[in-house]
């Protein structure tokens, strides 16, 4: 399965490398491919590490003006000309889309895949990989819009919340009929 993963380039925390590094390598012994921004640095080297050293592969989608950061000895390296497009290339490369810890960008492509998912545009598997519970406030705020009408789909059709590695694999697995 090709797995998307959005995440910081930020060099992080031990209980954000560590939660990140035990995603990866689940990936890479599943035999999964990580399509996912394409750095090396911070998070997103942490997990394409992971995922290579455990016999994964890696799709990057950089974007010109962060190339000079792209990691070198990918499997398969794209580079887009803007942010817009980069996100559309890692959706259309992806069987599903898991959002971990990361800041505004992050947040930016969380949101506008919701949003596509939302109005049906896709319908790829959305996990937010809630490590140390980084995403309780838009858990909440989530939760918020759906009791109060704000979501014309149930939130649990919309994402799924994942609190580890092993829940998030597992709703990924079982969403593609794996397990």
């Amino acid at each position: 399965m090709d797995i998307c993963v959005f995440l910081s380039a930020a060099d992080l925390d031990e209980r954000y490398t560590t939660a990140a590094h035990e995603f990866a390598e689940l990936l890479g012994k599943g035999g999964h491919t990580l399509v996912w921004g394409g750095s090396d640095a911070g998070l997103m080297k942490v997990v394409a590490d992971g995922v290579q050293a455990a016999g994964g592969r890696l799709v990057g989608i950089s974007v010109e003006f962060l190339q000079h950061k792209a990691r070198p000895g990918c499997d398969e390296m794209v580079v887009a000309r803007d942010l817009a497009e980069r996100k559309a290339q890692l959706l259309a490369r992806a069987d599903a889309i898991v959002v971990m810890v990361g800041g505004t960008g992050t947040l930016d492509e969380a949101t506008e895949i919701l949003e596509l998912k939302k109005h049906g545009l896709h319908t790829k598997p959305v996990i937010l990989l809630n490590t140390a519970g980084f995403y309780d406030g838009l858990k909440q705020q989530f939760r918020r819009m759906d009791e109060e009408g704000f979501l014309p789909l149930p939130l649990t059709d919309l994402v799924f919340f994942a609190e580890d590695a092993v829940s998030a694999l597992a709703y990924l697995e079982e969403s593609a009929g794996i397990r």
